[in-house]
């Protein structure tokens, strides 16, 4: 096995715990769950599932980016909502709207008691390069 390589990247939002952006052994990418927040971190997160779901997608687009690799690298994806019943039914439109029909990664979906930065929504993603 390969010996792991730690990466952060300036494009996407900073940190707001002690982690990693990616981490890469031998082609695999654990890519850290994303927030909804925004680079600019003086801007509140956004009101509602469906803008912080886009955030979170937008976010974790930049770190992909970032590695080379696009969301049809992403073979699994964790997702966390603090208000499961009343936001997994949106939370999930938004979520595949980002994926080609029929090449969704394999996931979880956990309801959750709080996340960081009071945010609804956190996900995080393991892919592949080709």
């Amino acid at each position: 096995m390969g010996t792991p390589k730690f990466m952060m990247f300036d494009a996407a939002p900073e940190a707001c715990a002690p982690y990693s952006h990616a981490v890469e052994i031998d082609g695999w990418l654990w890519i850290t769950g994303q927030m909804p927040n925004y680079a600019d971190d003086t801007k509140p997160l956004p009101e509602g599932i469906e803008a912080q779901t886009h955030n979170v997608m937008h976010n974790l687009q930049i770190v992909l980016g970032e590695l080379g690799i696009g969301l049809g690298n992403v073979v699994q994806a964790r997702a966390f909502l603090t208000e499961f019943k009343r936001d997994y039914e949106t939370f999930n439109q938004v979520y595949a709207s980002y994926f080609e029909p029929g090449k969704l990664p394999a996931r979880t979906c956990i309801g959750v008691t709080a996340l960081a930065l009071d945010a609804l929504v956190e996900v995080d993603f393991v892919a592949r390069r080709p």
